[in-house]
């Protein structure tokens, strides 16, 4: 079988810095994959190129067959709402929505609402008593939590988190980290930047990067 994602030889330059180097990896649909290294190594450079938020400078990233270096910005747009679910470690979610109308507003780049859709959302990551709450209401591990709901409203390919437990306390670490596992367990493919050791050791694979390089692909310590 085709791997969902395949990154060939990615190079990304910003001036006269290079930030990825010759980086190709495969990853196969239903994995788990921890993209781990120091600061600056070129972890989030590498997610946003996969999300489609950055262009390469050369090489191919082809995620469920489409090469993202060759589309369009429109086409980027809807391959954003259509194939990846986005987590980031600010929750991005706004301030004067409720939890459910956050959710929902995924919907909308596809001009369908389903306000029931959104709430069953909330309820798989365990926040069905929290929907007409705001932001401002919500501790910062149930903003994590409406943000993953957000991420899987339009049934992604691909989920990328970037550092998705990096604002938590260890508690409601321990509760995304036990939401993450639900999610690989029922068949999701995530790709996650993290300085996590727990979260490299939940992971399939860690793909190691160390300035802009592939340094090495590893399995984790269980």
């Amino acid at each position: 079988m085709t791997p969902l994602v395949q990154v060939e030889n990615l190079e990304k330059r910003f001036d006269a810095v290079r930030a990825l180097h010759g980086v190709s990896f495969e990853v196969e649909a239903g994995e788990w994959i921890a993209i781990m290294g120091p600061s600056g190594s070129g972890k989030t450079t590498l997610i946003n190129i996969l999300g489609g938020l950055d262009h390469p400078t050369s090489g191919r990233v082809v995620v469920d067959g489409m090469e993202i270096g060759e589309l369009s910005e429109r086409e980027l747009t809807r391959y954003r709402s259509d194939k990846i679910g986005f987590v980031f470690q600010q929750f991005h979610l706004v301030p004067y929505l409720t939890a459910l109308e956050n959710v929902m507003l995924a919907q909308y780049f596809h001009s369908i609402t389903d306000e029931k859709e959104a709430a069953e959302a909330l309820r798989r990551v365990g926040l069905e008593d929290r929907l007409e709450h705001l932001p401002a209401q919500l501790s910062g591990g149930e903003q994590q939590r409406v943000a993953i709901a957000r991420a899987l409203i339009n049934h992604p390919k691909l989920i990328l988190a970037d550092e998705p437990t990096g604002n938590l306390d260890e508690e409601n670490e321990a509760t995304i980290l036990k939401l993450l596992h639900e999610l690989h367990s029922a068949g999701h493919t995530i790709l996650v930047v993290t300085h996590s050791q727990a979260i490299g050791n939940l992971a399939d694979r860690r793909v190691e990067l160390e300035h802009g390089r592939l340094a090495r692909i590893t399995l984790p310590v269980r």
